[in-house]
């Protein structure tokens, strides 16, 4: 599948798409994006001491490396796993030029270069295992795997669900899909997306989960979504 470089309007670069016509991040901007999405409305508002992260849709790696910045930053201590059926090779993630200093560009390549399937300390703080699955594929996969052999965590704390658009891929936004997802996460897990559709909102609470319509990015979509897996015994939350 071709992928042409493209800059956004925040200065960072992302990759497009023509077979699908789709880019991986938005053309507003790919690291303001990313940054609001997954690590300010996600990340930062998940409870838990010590998150289990899911990313369906690993892609350039970089909510990954924004985790992993955020994550040495607070000093919370992160387990990351990246899905991603379609991997892609360093030299195209380096040409995107998402980092400048040395050392950080070689801990970038260490990310994209290391094995799959492999759970791998990066920083003090950030462990990283690459899956190269689908969503789709990896949860039945794992329902029939003994847990022996499962090297990510049986549930999670946060969802970054950034997965090519529902007209794209819509057997990455499903409502079964959903429902499992629903059972992967913690009490007080959140699972956040781009994506502000309301067939996609309406899917997400009849998976059982409390929806919020937050403010999008900076220069970019207006609004995004957040859901919420309710604690036992949470009074409900109240979404205007």
């Amino acid at each position: 599948m071709k992928r042409v470089i493209e800059k956004t309007d925040d200065g960072s670069a992302t990759l497009f798409v023509p077979e699908l016509n789709e880019h991986y991040h938005s053309t507003k901007g790919a690291r303001t994006e990313s940054q609001h999405i997954f690590i300010n409305m996600g990340l930062k508002a998940s409870a838990a001491p010590s998150p289990h992260i899911l990313e369906i849709g690993f892609g350039t790696g970089l909510n990954a490396w924004l985790t992993l910045e955020e994550a040495e930053r607070s000093g919370r201590n992160v387990h990351y796993t990246g899905l991603e059926p379609y991997p892609l090779e360093w030299q195209m993630v380096e040409q995107l030029g998402y980092i400048e200093q040395p050392a950080a560009i070689d801990l970038f390549r260490a990310i994209h270069t290391s094995p799959w399937e492999e759970e791998i300390s990066f920083t003090p703080h950030f462990t990283l295992c690459k899956v190269q699955a689908d969503v789709n594929e990896w949860i039945t996969q794992r329902s029939h795997s003994p847990l022996s052999i499962i090297h990510s965590p049986l549930s999670f704390d946060v969802i970054y669900f950034d997965a090519f658009a529902p007209e794209k891929q819509p057997e990455m936004w499903s409502q079964e899909l959903f429902n499992r997802l629903y059972v992967l996460l913690n009490e007080g897990g959140i699972l956040t997306t781009y994506c502000a559709k309301g067939v996609i909102r309406r899917m997400l609470q009849a998976a059982g989960f409390i929806v919020e319509r937050l403010p999008g990015p900076p220069g970019g979509k207006r609004e995004i979504l957040r859901a919420r897996k309710l604690k036992q015994n949470q009074p409900p939350i109240l979404i205007q």
